[in-house]
């Protein structure tokens, strides 16, 4: 299937539309983020924004332009705000008011879900604390405290956007884990 035909989708809502996007796009964000930030964990927040940002606007997404390098461009410009943000005050606590929050619909279960519902819960756990904390914390937040992602969000006071690119990228790291380890014990 072609990127048109997926974007196409996505501005449809599609589930699965903007899972393709994540994994065929996610790598190029993130290694632009690190050469620029030289700092892991900036480059996957601004790269969790970037998508964050994107899946909100794709109806503003023109095809005239590359999809990769409208992402790049999104991820460059979050860049800045956060570096003029860093220069201008640390002081500065301005929430973001946001009420208009996209709804990525998440009815069925992906197959990271059905892989994770399969495995018994200690060795689940032993995978989770693979992940970094933060992933921990948001798998911890959504599956075990069954939280929303609306009192997650309020939880640990980021933009709803960004709590459900988060926990997907989460969840697609911890299938891989869960992955490699069923594949080493064959």
């Amino acid at each position: 299937m072609e990127i048109k035909d997926v974007i196409q989708k996505a501005k449809k809502n599609d589930q699965i539309a903007f899972n393709t996007l994540l994994d065929t796009f996610w790598n190029d964000v993130y290694a632009f983020q690190l050469k620029r930030t030289e700092n892991e964990n900036d480059a996957e927040d601004i790269t969790i924004q970037t998508f964050s940002k994107a899946f909100d606007k794709i109806d503003t997404y023109k095809e005239d332009y590359k999809f990769k390098t409208w992402l790049i461009t999104i991820s460059k410009n979050i860049h800045i705000d956060l570096v003029r943000k860093r220069k201008k005050s640390i002081r500065n606590t301005s929430k973001d008011n946001e009420e208009n929050y996209f709804e990525i619909i998440d009815d069925s279960p992906t197959p990271e879900d059905t892989i994770i519902t399969e495995q018994n819960l200690a060795k689940l756990l032993r995978d989770i604390k693979k992940l970094k904390p933060h992933y921990q914390e948001i798998i911890n937040l959504r599956f075990f405290q069954e939280l929303s992602y609306k009192e997650i969000s309020e939880e640990l006071n980021e933009p709803i956007n960004n709590v459900k690119v988060k926990l997907l990228r989460a969840k697609k790291l911890l299938a891989a884990i869960i992955t490699k380890t069923i594949i080493t014990k064959k």
